[in-house]
C-alpha cells in the first residue's frame, strides 16, 4: 500500500519545505511558483527526463580535461586535480551552465548522487586519484534518475557495480582481496553499512552468540569475501590508463588494458590475472549461514575455464552475493531508513518501521529497487509534510542543514551562484573561488569528501546524534560567520562573493511590503525560515504555532535600530521608492542587520 498522498496545493510553506529538502536550494521565484501547485505536480517538475550530463572539468594549467583523456607530465598534481574536481561538483550542486528551466531539476538529481555518496561513501585521502573519485561519481549520476531508464538501472545493480569500481576497491582494500588470503573489509561494510544493515538502532537484543548479527553472521561475511576476492585497482594516473574509450563512438573498439562496464561506459576495477584466468579470485563453494538459507554461492561452469575463474565467472558470483543480499526484507527496509533520514527525519521509531518504512520498502522492492520511484513517493506523502499526528517539530525545521546544504541554500536563494566565475572559461578564478568555499565547510563542521570513516558523515548514520553532530560551539560560530561575511564583510573586497540585500528585497518583494518593516520581516520569514505559522508581533495572541512573538520583535528592534524617533516611519520614508535612496549606506545597514538577524538565528540552521 503506498504512502497517503498530500491532497491540495502546497502553498508557500510547503513548497519551500519540498524545494529545501529534495533539491540544494531554491529561489523565492521558484518557491513561489510551487506553491501553486499540488505535490503530484510539484514532483513531476522535479524530476523531469532528459536532463543533460555535466560538462566535464577543466584543468586550470593546461586548459584541458584530464578525466577521460587521462592526464600527462604536463598537468596539474594530482592532489590539485582532486580539488579541481570537488569544485567543479559544488558547481554541479549550484546547477551551474544548466538552463534555467532545467535547473531545479538538475539540483534534485544532484541531491540524490549526494545522497548515494553518503550511503557508499568514499574517503579522498584514501582513494588518492581524481579520476577514481570522479568515475564514482558519474556512476552515482547514472543510476540517480533511474525510474524512465532500463530495469537494471536500479540501487540494486547499483549496488553490484560499486562493488568493483576503482574508488571502492581502493577505500575498502577490495584490492588486497586474494585467494588464500582474503580480506573482509569490504565484505563487512557492505553487509553492516551499505545494505543489509543490523537493524533498527536502539532496538538490538544484546548479542548473545559471537558472530550474530541478528540478520547475518560472521560465517557470511567469510563467505562474501571469497566471492569478492580478485579483483585489482587500474593505474588512473600519470603512465596508467590513458584516454576512456567512448563506446558511442564510431569504430568504437574496446580496450582489453581497460575493463569498462558495459551498461555505464565507465571504467572499473579489473581481475587479477587475466579475463581468462582469474587467478586471485577464489574458485571454491561459498556457504553462507542460517540467516541467508544455508545458501551457496556455486562458480558457473558455463562460465569457467575448467578449473579457473574467469573474470565472467567472478562478476556473476559478486551478481549471485548481491541477489542473495537483496532477497532479505531488511535489506530494502535499511536501505529506505537512509532514505528517511536524508530527507525527512533522523528519529525512527518502531511505529514508523513498521508502517511508513516497511510501506517505502514495498515501493522499493516492486519498483526492482529503483530509487526514484521511492522519492517521489515520499514527496507527494502527507507524511513527508506533517510527519507524526499531532506532532508539529518532525516535520518542518526538523533537521540541522549540513554545512553543505547551509551554503548552497543561501547561494541559490540569493543568486550569489551567478558570481561564481565559469568553471569552463575561468578555471583559476573558478577554482580559486570553490578551494575557499571547501576551507569554509570544513570550519562549519564538514570535510567535504573527507568523512571521518567508512561509514561516511556522521550525520547521516551515528547513532543516536545524527544531524546533531553539525553543530558545537565551534561550528555553529562558524556558520554565522560565513553568513556575516556575505552581508557585510565582503562588501568592501573586490571579486568577494556577496549578497546584494538591496537588490534582493527590490527584487523579489513589492514595495508596499518592502517599505514596511513589520511586513518584510513577515514576508521574508517564509522563505527563509522554516516554521512561520500565524506569525505576529503582539505577545498577547501569540499562540506559538510558528515563531514566537519575542522572536519576531527582536528581529524588528535588530533592524530598526535606535536612529530615529519614529524608527518604522522613518524606514518607511527612508526606503521610498525603492529606488533613489536619500541615504543608500543607512539602508543597507538596516538591512543588513535585519538578514544578519534572521539568518544567524537557530531556525535558518533548520529546514
Amino acid at each position: 500500500m503506498p504512502l497517503p498522498e498530500l491532497t491540495g496545493t502546497l502553498g508557500i510553506k510547503r513548497a519551500a519545505h519540498l524545494l529545501h529538502r529534495a533539491s540544494f536550494g531554491a529561489t523565492k521565484q521558484q518557491i513561489d511558483g510551487f506553491a501553486s501547485l499540488t505535490a503530484a505536480a510539484a514532483v513531476t517538475q522535479l524530476f523531469q527526463t532528459g536532463l543533460p550530463d555535466p560538462k566535464l572539468p577543466i584543468d586550470a594549467k593546461t586548459n584541458s580535461d584530464w578525466l577521460i583523456n587521462g592526464p600527462t607530465e604536463a598537468n596539474s598534481s594530482d592532489g590539485d586535480l582532486q580539488e579541481f574536481f570537488k569544485g567543479w561538483l559544488l558547481a554541479q550542486m549550484l546547477s551551474q551552465n544548466i538552463p534555467a528551466s532545467q535547473s531545479l531539476s538538475y539540483s534534485v538529481r544532484e541531491k540524490v548522487v549526494f545522497f548515494t555518496h553518503t550511503v557508499l561513501t568514499t574517503i579522498q585521502t584514501k582513494v588518492d586519484s581524481s579520476r577514481a573519485l570522479y568515475f564514482q561519481n558519474q556512476l552515482y549520476r547514472v543510476f540517480a534518475f533511474d525510474k524512465a531508464k532500463e530495469a537494471k538501472f536500479n540501487f540494486k545493480n547499483l549496488t553490484k557495480k560499486v562493488s568493483v569500481d576503482n574508488a571502492m576497491l581502493r577505500l575498502l582494500d577490495g584490492n588486497l582481496n586474494v585467494n588464500g588470503s582474503p580480506n573482509e573489509n569490504y565484505a563487512r561494510e557492505l553487509h553492516e553499512l551499505y545494505t543489509i544493515g543490523r537493524g533498527l538502532e536502539g532496538t538490538a537484543p544484546p548479542i548473545t552468540d559471537a558472530g550474530d548479527y541478528f540478520v547475518y553472521r560472521e560465517q557470511d561475511v567469510q563467505a562474501a569475501a571469497k566471492v569478492l576476492s580478485g579483483w585489482d585497482i587500474l593505474n588512473l594516473g600519470v603512465g596508467g590508463v590513458g584516454k576512456i574509450p567512448d563506446a558511442s563512438a564510431m569504430g568504437y573498439v574496446p580496450n582489453p588494458l581497460i575493463p569498462m562496464d558495459t551498461d555505464t561506459n565507465l571504467p572499473r576495477g579489473k581481475v587479477r590475472g587475466s579475463a581468462n584466468n582469474a587467478s586471485g579470485h577464489d574458485n571454491s563453494v561459498k556457504q553462507f549461514s542460517d540467516r541467508f538459507g544455508n545458501a551457496t554461492i556455486t562458480p558457473d561452469t558455463t562460465l569457467t575455464n575448467g578449473n579457473n575463474a574467469t573474470e565472467a565467472s567472478a562478476l556473476k558470483e559478486i551478481d549471485d552475493l548481491i541477489e542473495l543480499i537483496y532477497s532479505k526484507p531488511e535489506t530494502a527496509k535499511n536501505i529506505c531508513r537512509r532514505i528517511y533520514r536524508f530527507y525527512v527525519y533522523h528519529d525512527i521509531t518502531t511505529g514508523i518501521d513498521d508502517t511508513i518504512i516497511t510501506q517505502m520498502a514495498a515501493t522499493f522492492q516492486a519498483s526492482g529497487y529503483k530509487l526514484q520511484p521511492v522519492l517521489e513517493e515520499l514527496f507527494k506523502s502527507q507524511h513527508f509534510y506533517d510527519g507524526g499526528a499531532g506532532v508539529n517539530d518532525d516535520s518542518f525545521g526538523a533537521i540541522i542543514k549540513s554545512p553543505l546544504d547551509l551554503m548552497m541554500g543561501t547561494f541559490t536563494l540569493f543568486n550569489v551562484k551567478a558570481q561564481l566565475p565559469d568553471y569552463l572559461t575561468s578555471p583559476n578564478d573558478f577554482y580559486d573561488k570553490t578551494n575557499g568555499l571547501i576551507s569554509e565547510l570544513a570550519l562549519m563542521g564538514m570535510n567535504f569528501y573527507e568523512p571521518y570513516d567508512v561509514a561516511g558523515y556522521d550525520a547521516y548514520h551515528q547513532y543516536p546524534i545524527f544531524h546533531r553532530s553539525w553543530i558545537s560551539t565551534n561550528y555553529l560560530t562558524r556558520r554565522y560567520e560565513m553568513i556575516k561575511k556575505l552581508t557585510i564583510d565582503n562588501l568592501t573586497m573586490e571579486g568577494a562573493l556577496q549578497i546584494d540585500i538591496i537588490d534582493f528585497v527590490r527584487t523579489n518583494f513589492s514595495n508596499a511590503i518592502a517599505s514596511n518593516a513589520r511586513s518584510l520581516i513577515v514576508e521574508l520569514a517564509k522563505y527563509l525560515l522554516p516554521v512561520t505559522d500565524n506569525l505576529t508581533y503582539d505577545i498577547a495572541v501569540d499562540d506559538a504555532s510558528g515563531l514566537t512573538a519575542e522572536r519576531m520583535n527582536y528581529f524588528l528592534s535588530a533592524f530598526l535600530g535606535t536612529i530615529d524617533i519614529n524608527p518604522e516611519a522613518a524606514w518607511t520614508a527612508r526606503w521610498g521608492t525603492g529606488y533613489d535612496f536619500t541615504n543608500v549606506d543607512t539602508v543597507r545597514g538596516q538591512l543588513q542587520s535585519l538578514f544578519n538577524a534572521m539568518m544567524q538565528s537557530p531556525e535558518y540552521q533548520l529546514y
